[in-house]
């Protein structure tokens, strides 16, 4: 009887203990996965990724010339597109405006592969205003500090949202071309360039008034304006004559005995828009000008303004770009862009 007794508490404490450890045993593996979850999802982690998009998104790649090093990158076309947009837009502006400027960048960059020719036989474009403004993940991060997740993620957002997508006219990538600020108009092509381009015709753009690079000044001497523009000049500039164009930027305008073009004006006296005013105080003459950049297709801030007002990136680049379509990135133009380029 008291052998029967000690087993029957020796069941009893086995049993006691199995119901304190078994719990306890279902119990640590969930918690163990959660504490891997938590690591996964820490923000640095989240942050070393965040520069770069899927390569699944992009065809090809892109090779960059970069001016300061002379060394070539090969960068994919997504990450490429995330990066001239990153360089060229206020990342603070809205994303159907980060949109838009992605279809030009990603229109850009195809319409120069397939039509013109790469800058070397070991790279594309180059990282300057002569092509697009690129900067790699390291310059973004330093530029921004921390900001840079907020920004970049954003941006890549907007990429990602339109990949593959082009601005197309007659089947064709166009020139997208864009600048920042408008004087409230765009500018005809032809009245800026030398060519007529059917799509990049003079359109309103009233929401460049909220820029802050909409109204600037210069005041030169004259001397100083004698001198850049290599005429006599007399004292008196009040009888100066000049035409304007449909965008409102000065078309022609006479000093001395010599007529220049707004543009040549622009680009002798490093004026920030080819709409400007005239006035002389004195032996000085101040330049009051309209707008930043040519004028010339998409403006930035017009944009920023119709995204801020609703509209979506297509309302934007069918506004800008008259008469298009945004189009797929054909299979052909793919295999185009793959194939040999020319080089200069």
């Amino acid at each position: 009887m008291r052998r029967q007794k000690w087993l029957g508490l020796i069941v009893a404490s086995g049993l006691f203990m199995a119901i304190l450890i078994i719990p306890t045993l279902i119990v640590v593996p969930f918690i163990g996965s959660n504490e891997v979850n938590v690591v996964q999802e820490a923000p640095s982690t989240k942050e070393e990724s965040v520069g770069e998009l899927s390569e699944d998104l992009s065809s090809f790649s892109i090779r960059v010339l970069r001016s300061g090093s002379g060394e070539v990158e090969k960068v994919p076309l997504e990450t490429y597109v995330a990066r001239v947009v990153a360089s060229e837009m206020p990342a603070t502006f809205e994303v159907e405006a980060l949109k838009a400027q992605s279809l030009a960048a990603r229109t850009y960059i195809t319409r120069h592969l397939v039509q013109e020719s790469a800058v070397s036989s070991e790279a594309d474009v180059t990282d300057t205003v002569n092509h697009q403004v690129y900067k790699n993940d390291q310059e973004l991060r330093q530029q921004w500090q921390d900001r840079y997740a907020e920004n970049m993620k954003k941006i890549n957002q907007a990429v990602k949202e339109t990949a593959g997508e082009i601005i197309t006219y007659e089947h064709q990538p166009i020139t997208a071309a864009f600048f920042s600020t408008s004087n409230g108009y765009t500018e005809n092509a032809e009245d800026y360039w030398e060519n007529e381009i059917p799509y990049l015709r003079s359109v309103e753009s009233p929401w460049d008034e909220a820029s802050p690079k909409f109204v600037d000044q210069k005041v030169v001497s004259l001397e100083e304006l004698q001198a850049s523009l290599g005429v006599a000049l007399n004292t008196d500039l009040s009888n100066t004559k000049m035409t304007k164009t449909e965008g409102n930027r000065v078309e022609k305008v006479v000093f001395g005995d010599q007529a220049f073009s707004g543009r040549e004006i622009r680009e002798k006296l490093s004026l920030p828009s080819s709409d400007f005013t005239i006035q002389q105080k004195g032996d000085h003459v101040i330049f009051t000008t309209k707008g930043y950049g040519h004028g010339v297709g998409m403006s930035q801030y017009g944009a920023n303004g119709m995204a801020m007002n609703g509209k979506s990136y297509k309302d934007i680049v069918h506004h800008y770009y008259q008469n298009t379509e945004i189009s797929p990135m054909s299979k052909q133009t793919a295999s185009l862009m793959e194939g040999e380029k020319p080089v200069n």
